[in-house]
């Protein structure tokens, strides 16, 4: 009789053992279940909030801080569709829109604003602005003296070496294009 009442205490341990064992084993599912919902909607959420900011930065010029983000949809010109992105400044309402021409063994930034275009060239060799293409022109796009310091605009013939990747060369362009601008079209930077 003692040995078989032992027995019955060995089962019920072992029966309360695997059932907390299973309890526990349900508990770890439900929490990795939770855990991997929360990780998820966390992703989600910040991809969606996140917007499309590629990059920010200071430009240390009147206009401030940069934003660059990636344009909803691509330019079209003459029929072909290329890459933009848009550059917001701190300091004034100017929207900046730089169009990424890309060729075989060079790239073209057109930047167009309300106030100047210009473009930068890409090459193996350098990146540096330039006035806008010729080319171009049928589009409405060129390059003005009214707005343009030229003083500055001549630094910036060569700005380093070529062969940037298009964020650093927007990057670039958002940081030195605020000092292409002649003092009177700066004095616009007030928000």
């Amino acid at each position: 009789m003692f040995c078989h009442s032992l027995y019955i205490r060995k089962e019920t341990k072992r029966t309360n053992i695997s059932d907390s064992t299973s309890i526990n084993l349900k508990d770890d599912q439900a929490m990795k279940r939770i855990i991997t919902t929360a990780v998820l909607v966390l992703i989600i959420g910040t991809a969606a909030f996140a917007g499309k900011t590629v990059a920010k930065g200071k430009t240390h010029s009147a206009l401030g801080d940069y934003r660059i983000e990636k344009a909803e949809k691509p330019v079209t010109i003459d029929g072909v569709e290329y890459k933009a992105f848009t550059i917001s400044y701190e300091n004034t309402p100017m929207d900046v829109t730089v169009i990424v021409m890309k060729d075989k063994k060079a790239r073209k930034y057109v930047v167009v604003s309300d106030e100047l275009s210009v473009q930068y060239a890409w090459n193996e060799h350098y990146f540096g602005v330039e006035r806008i293409d010729k080319a171009l022109s049928s589009q409405g796009l060129k390059t003005t003296d009214e707005n343009l310091n030229r003083a500055e605009y001549f630094h910036q013939k060569v700005l380093g070496p070529g062969l940037l990747m298009d964020r650093e060369s927007t990057m670039t362009i958002a940081a030195f294009f605020p000092m292409l601008l002649t003092p009177e079209a700066t004095m616009l930077a007030v928000r």
